[in-house]
């Protein structure tokens, strides 16, 4: 049996620009916010090497709410402050976190999860949800990860209808 190669350039920065590119063009046309961050975590899933989980959680009465993803089953209510994600769209900040495990007050949704990386998804400046990606490694996200990333939240932001 032959192994699939990856369509994905093993320098992350090239990766990082193809995958803008195709981020931009299934946003395009489209606002609905399921279909977009079902193909977003669809297409993270497929390019990012290392991660064993990534999705949405979207901010619903006060709390993050599950929203598409890829991987094992996850938390569904998530408390705004509260774990990564929570401390992620408390702060309207990313979250870059090389061990979960010593991160206070960490939400174990995975066991296998070592390293995390959380971006809040704003519009306007105000959190409407983040993208979370999980990683079996220990310090798997770079800051090279965090701002091609961050572009790409943003690229999904503006490209959805939240309400």
């Amino acid at each position: 049996m032959e192994l699939v190669k990856s369509i994905y350039p093993e320098i992350p920065a090239d990766r990082y620009k193809l995958l803008v590119q195709q981020m931009k063009v299934l946003l395009e046309g489209e606002t609905d916010w399921v279909a977009n961050l079902a193909n977003a975590s669809a297409l993270l899933n497929g390019a990012l090497p290392n991660i064993n989980w990534v999705g949405f959680y979207r901010l619903v009465n006060g709390e993050l709410l599950l929203g598409p993803f890829q991987g094992k089953t996850a938390c569904i209510h998530i408390p705004f402050g509260k774990g990564v994600c929570g401390t992620a769209a408390a702060k309207n900040k990313t979250q870059v976190v090389e061990d979960v495990h010593r991160f206070e007050g960490h939400i174990a949704c995975d066991s296998d999860s070592a390293s995390e990386l959380v971006i809040p998804l704003c519009v306007k400046d105000k959190v409407v949800g983040v993208l979370d990606i999980d990683s079996p490694v220990l310090n798997r996200f770079s800051d090279e990860d965090a701002r091609a990333l961050e572009e790409i939240a943003e690229l999904i932001s503006a490209g959805c209808e939240w309400s």
